[in-house]
């Protein structure tokens, strides 16, 4: 007898659908697999067959042929181990035939019979919901993370004794009751309020918050400038369900998914070890999961001492920063996954720190400082829209009483320029004055005769790259936002271009 499951592979953040297809006809007991199954899925024999009989069944001692459509798509993993578990029974006749009709089922199989929680269950059920899928049976253990999504019926199962008697009609299994998501207020560990002086940094990051903008901080070491990245999470805009749903759906591939949340709710922040391999920063491995900049995106990424990192890491991520998504490329597959984040990075100004420190002597050689630098290259630099200096704290300014402004208080003027550029960008790709194109900024960035003499005298002097040029005007597009201006002041693009001192590291 032959019998058909529905059920889904991941190619990146897409599912693919896939039809388990189960002939069961008389002849020398056998289980032949075929249709791109790597080890894992030709493992599943041992752990279905255990399963069956621990549910009360019989695997059928004849010959099985266990197809998987389409054969050119690569199948990995365990998600496979119940629709094959469930197919092997409905063409033995222990499940009703037809019965399981119009369901996508995924779901790894214990030895005894239970169901075990699988990574990417949302992608999947969000790509079989677009193609016209409405009933999913799935692990119960990532019930949580399904009810997010709205319009289907999600049946989360135990064991695969309840799936048979729920095909057959002999017992009900309660479909999860569907959640609304709304932004969650978090606690965070840092505050603005906390940072003594440091003001001129704090504008910067306000600044690169507000358009999406890469920063860098400069400074000695004990300076404040990996405090002041941890203060970052606090001032984020809200999340939308739309980025929460990508967020999440990457996070759950990932296996990085919180199940008992099930969603993100909250913008990530992620900060790499400088030890990290490539691969983890990029994403890839057998199974070409997403990595760290992935995880990242819509959020921050954040580089402490970058240039500890090594320099193939670093320029991995050229292109990721240009075009706010990554192709991992394998043998067997290529996947694109998004990557749209805010690069916040550190570094000392030389290895030993102190270097133009107002205060404490260099140590170090030229070459050695030259050497230093080196680690980072230009094109990577340039990709980093404002560069700020992070000199000590005073000690009166540590001892000083005066209140220090609150993240939240920097927050909300942060939230009032995103909705400006929420409103500029309608309808368009982009929501952030750091992703603008070139025609987006002749639209957006116009500039008066004078203040363009300004910004010629800076492309001059630091002999600027037309991306530098080009991020200057984004830069003083989102300082106009912040002070609700509807055009670019002069005093706007002289505060981007002292920003932009980034330049004096590639001379």
């Amino acid at each position: 007898m032959l019998s058909k499951i529905n059920s889904y592979a991941l190619v990146g953040l897409e599912g693919v659908k896939i039809d388990i297809e189960v002939d069961i006809s008389n002849g020398k007991p056998s289980f032949v697999v075929v249709g791109l199954p790597d080890t894992t899925v030709k493992e599943s024999i041992e752990r279905v067959s255990s399963a069956i009989k621990y549910s009360h069944c019989f695997f059928p001692q004849k010959k099985i042929i266990l197809n998987l459509a389409p054969a050119d798509i690569k199948k990995e993993g365990v998600m496979y181990d119940l629709p094959i578990a469930v197919g092997i029974l409905t063409a033995s006749g222990f499940i009703k035939e037809n019965s399981a009709d119009g369901f996508v089922i995924i779901g790894e199989l214990s030895l005894d019979g239970s169901i075990r929680p699988i990574n990417g269950v949302l992608p999947i059920i969000i790509s079989a919901k677009e193609n016209g899928f409405k009933n999913f049976i799935i692990p119960s253990e990532n019930k949580v993370e399904a009810s997010y999504v709205r319009g289907i019926n999600v049946y989360p199962a135990n064991n695969l004794k309840d799936v048979i008697d729920f095909f057959n009609g002999k017992k009900e299994i309660k479909k999860i009751d569907q959640k609304i998501w709304s932004a969650e207020d978090n606690l965070y560990l840092e505050d603005f309020s906390r940072v003594k002086g440091q003001k001129n940094a704090k504008r910067a990051i306000e600044i690169a918050v507000a358009g999406g903008h890469n920063i860098m901080m400069v400074g000695p070491p004990g300076s404040g400038k990996t405090m002041l990245a941890k203060c970052i999470p606090s001032i984020l805009p809200d999340l939308t369900e739309e980025e929460a749903l990508e967020i999440t759906k990457i996070h759950s591939i990932a296996g990085a998914l919180n199940k008992q949340k099930g969603i993100i709710t909250t913008r990530p922040f992620r900060a790499p070890h400088h030890t990290a391999s490539p691969v983890s920063l990029t994403g890839g491995g057998k199974n070409a999961k997403p990595g760290e900049i992935s995880l990242a995106h819509n959020g921050v990424l954040f580089l402490d001492e970058m240039p500890e990192y090594s320099r193939s890491m670093l320029e991995t991520m050229r292109q990721p920063l240009e075009d706010g998504s990554i192709t991992v490329a394998r043998a067997i597959q290529t996947v694109q996954y998004p990557a749209n984040f805010m690069l916040v990075a550190s570094m000392n100004p030389c290895p030993c720190g102190n270097y133009g420190s107002k205060d404490l002597p260099c140590t170090c050689s030229p070459s050695a400082i030259d050497k230093y630098l080196k680690k980072l290259s230009g094109p990577l630099l340039d990709r980093i829209d404002l560069k700020i200096d992070v000199d000590r704290v005073e000690f009166l300014d540590l001892r000083s009483e005066t209140k220090e402004e609150t993240s939240a208080e920097v927050k909300a003027r942060i939230d009032e320029a995103r909705k400006i550029q929420l409103n500029r960008f309608t309808g368009e790709k982009n929501y952030t004055n750091a992703k603008m194109n070139s025609k987006q900024i002749k639209k957006y960035c116009e500039i008066d005769d004078a203040t363009e003499k300004i910004l010629k005298n800076a492309f001059d002097k630091f002999k600027m790259s037309a991306r530098g040029y080009t991020r200057i005007l984004k830069v003083a597009r989102t300082i106009a936002d912040l002070d609700k201006s509807e055009n670019i002041k002069l005093e706007h693009v002289v505060e981007a271009i002292s920003y932009r001192t980034i330049e004096k590291l590639q001379l």
